[in-house]
């Protein structure tokens, strides 16, 4: 096709349906890009363009799938530009563009055939953002249709909804103001058949109501995957689309022959044990007595040790799902429903605000919390609009955890990840900002890991946060929930027909040759978070069911064994943890605090060796190292917010002097007039003879008259006898 375009020859045609009241639709025009397949897919005002490149050869010397997925949150979507004065220029993702990379990528991944070593690049651009509904969904949609005119092997197409629910009513689509105000946030995507992943951010739902809401959402799933098909159908009318050969990597009849020949069920049911490391041993064991056996072969180089390896590892995954599926026996002898052994801890840092060690068999967090005040809240720029966070958990997993030798690069996309679940699953029990003013950072060091890694960050940020003082609403705990199904057999898990297993509390090895991970955590009241990912073709309604349910049995398992470590919140924050005090001003006195180009709430700052903050509503957050620094900038906030009442007795600074009387500063502003007949009980010929200028006086506000004037009266005149002495300068006893 010199000099044209690829992909142009489809008339413009509208493929659209209804979304709860938005149109769906997708397109190639006007648009055109080069890349295997490309789709224009609209929801609303908002656009996005997928861009799917897929590879006519696999790479060679790959081990795994080479899939890459990009999500690009273009300010220039939302008419926004970035909000530095020195870079404008977009440059390293955001995180929550690398959270929706990942939402791509999840459920399009596992529909690729096993071994593929063709390389696929999925690029989803938001050309355009109503800021509305976010654009997550629309752009899973896009990426799913723009594979099904590759020509590759996809067993797609993948449908995307999201959630809500407000007023105890599921809400299809709903937009950001639905998800924040409501109690659910919830991404499901799927096949025509099942659903094949879900990710959530739950504010105590519980799962009945989770299951009605996956229901619905897969019925528009179904409209959308029809949707896709027509349209790809209708495509390749009218373009020739060739179809691409994967190239496999898969292990040749002639070696799996081989190691037949020699392995047995006994040597394989020999790898077990309760610690990983026992299993590798033991693998290991089993390698070297096939290798030996076959030393031959490898020398006269009929097979290579790296094939024949790959080959026992895959014999010894079945043989565990056998065993599992047929014994319900698991490599460590526990049973399906087993928790590992719990162990929990607190305080065990001297200097941080909190902290909290959780222990789930091998897999150990070591969970950091560190308190601060409001301006240490994190501002995320992001293409929707400026977000303001004040509770960030941040997820690390260094490569000792499982015993590899790896360079440190920095978070990692599954790090992100892994946060932002652990994150979302504290938010709903979080304490209001009026009731607990800090910035709450908190830090998961993942120190060993045997799966579930992320829950465990869950436990342990509970813990942590507890141990801080942190007035939590309730603990929350979580777990990962697996399954093994025999897939000759399996048709989705909609009866008990003994075709599938499901296992709580997965390690690495069931979580790796499983077919589910299921992520649930909660509190007692229900749901916080979710995420699911399975590697086959769908599950029902029904297993998730039975899956939630016994999640919620192993939760509270789990719940129970962290509060035999701290109960409740400590009732009084570490020593080391900033102090935090707050008052409330009249919003007309907010520029009196901030004062001309902000010099007054600097000078505060400064001279009190304080950080003060100063919000719309009024209410002053001062952030201070102790005490009386903190007390010494809320005193001075209190006199220069002050507003004088009748009845008020207060120590003024006589600032200026007049023939018929004194005049007394109340507060920076307001200036009070004592006449000379007020200053004394007895005559005064003269202001001088009582008072000078620059003294202390004690007065009572007698009077604001209708002009706003303050009269006063010395207190001296009142009680009898001559103004005392000059007295070191008091703040207003009554001052708010």
């Amino acid at each position: 096709m010199s000099g044209e375009f690829n992909h142009i020859k489809m008339e413009p045609k509208s493929f659209s349906c209804d979304l709860a009241g938005r149109k769906f639709e997708l397109g190639l025009h006007p648009i055109r890009t080069q890349a295997t397949g490309y789709v224009i897919a609209s929801l609303g005002d908002t656009v996005i363009l997928a861009n799917t490149s897929v590879s006519e050869k696999g790479r060679e010397g790959m081990d795994y799938f080479p899939m890459s997925v990009d999500y690009e949150e273009n300010m220039y979507a939302a008419g926004k530009i970035k909000g530095s004065r020195f870079v404008k220029r977009e440059g390293r993702p955001p995180e929550s563009a690398i959270l929706t990379a990942r939402l791509i990528d999840r459920p399009l991944r596992p529909l690729f055939p096993k071994g593929t070593r063709n390389e696929v690049q999925i690029i989803c651009s938001v050309l355009s953002a109503d800021l509305e509904v976010d654009p997550g969904t629309t752009a899973i949609n896009a990426a799913s249709a723009a594979l099904l005119l590759t020509g590759a092997p996809f067993e797609g197409p993948v449908g995307a909804v999201r959630m809500g629910y407000v007023n105890d009513e599921l809400i299809v689509n709903p937009t950001y103001t639905q998800c924040e105000e409501g109690k659910l946030n919830l991404v499901v995507a799927g096949t025509e058949d099942a659903i094949t992943m879900v990710e959530a951010a739950v504010k105590e739902v519980s799962e009945e109501v989770i299951l009605e809401a996956l229901q619905i959402a897969h019925a528009e799933i179904k409209k959308l995957c029809q949707l896709q098909k027509d349209f790809a159908e209708e495509y390749k009318k009218n373009n020739e689309v060739k179809e691409i050969e994967l190239t496999l990597s898969l292990p040749s009849e002639e070696a799996a022959a081989a190691v037949d020949s020699v392995l047995t069920d006994d040597m394989l049911d020999s790898i077990k044990g309760v610690l990983k490391k026992e299993v590798k041993e033991r693998l290991h064991e089993v390698e070297e007595t096939v290798l030996g056996k076959l030393a031959a072969e490898i020398e006269e180089e009929k097979f290579s040790e790296g094939e024949l390896k790959e080959i026992i590892l895959g014999k010894f995954e079945k043989r565990m799902r056998k065993n599992i599926l047929e014994k319900g026996e698991r490599i460590d002898g526990r049973k399906p429903d087993d928790v590992r052994p719990l162990l929990s801890e607190v305080g065990i840092l001297p200097r941080t605000h909190g902290t909290g060690l959780f222990n789930r068999g091998e897999t150990q967090v070591l969970t950091i919390t560190t308190l601060g005040g409001p301006q240490s809240a994190q501002i995320v720029d992001t293409m929707e609009k400026d977000i303001e966070k004040g509770y960030f958990h941040h997820y690390k997993f260094p490569p000792y955890a499982v015993g590899d030798i790896k360079m440190l690069r920095g978070a990692s996309r599954r790090d992100i990840g892994h946060g932002d679940l652990a994150e979302r699953a504290l938010i709903p029990v979080l304490p209001s900002k009026d009731k607990f003013p800090y910035t709450m950072w908190v830090v998961s060091e993942v120190t060993s890991c045997n799966g579930s890694s992320s829950m465990a960050s869950v436990c342990g940020s509970t813990l942590s946060l507890m141990d801080a003082g942190v007035p939590i609403i309730r603990p929350v705990s979580g777990v990962a929930m697996g399954l093994v199904v025999d897939k000759d057999k399996f048709n989705g898990g909609a009866t008990e027909d003994g075709s599938y297993t499901i296992l709580t509390d997965i390690q690495g090895a069931e979580d790796f040759a499983g077919d589910m991970d299921f992520k649930v955590t909660g509190t007692t009241e229900g749901v916080t978070a979710l995420q699911m990912d399975i590697k086959v073709k769908g599950l029902s309604i029904e297993l998730m069911k039975r899956a939630l349910a016994r999640a919620k049995e192993a939760r509270q398992e789990i719940l129970d064994s962290m509060l035999k470590a701290i109960s409740a919140p400590r009732t009084e924050l570490s020593k080391y943890a900033p102090l935090i005090m707050t008052l409330t001003v009249d919003t007309d006195d907010i520029r009196v605090v901030i004062g001309k180009g902000g010099e007054t709430i600097q000078a505060i700052s400064k001279e009190c060796e304080v950080e003060v903050n100063i919000d719309d509503d009024g209410i002053v957050t001062i952030t201070a190292p102790d005490q009386e620094k903190g007390q010494k900038a809320m005193e001075w906030i209190q006199k220069i917010t002050y507003k004088p009442k009748v009845g008020d007795i207060i120590d003024g600074k006589v600032v200026r002097i007049m023939d018929f009387g004194a005049f007394v500063e109340l507060a920076p502003g307001r200036d009070g007039l004592v006449h000379i007949s007020k200053l004394s009980k007895d005559r005064v010929n003269k202001v001088e003879d009582v008072v000078k200028l620059g003294d202390t006086l004690k007065v009572k506000l007698v009077e604001i008259d209708d002009q706003g004037r303050y009269n006063l009266t010395s207190m001296a005149a009142l009680e009898g006898g001559a103004p005392a002495a000059p007295a070191a300068k008091q703040e207003p006893k009554d001052a708010q």
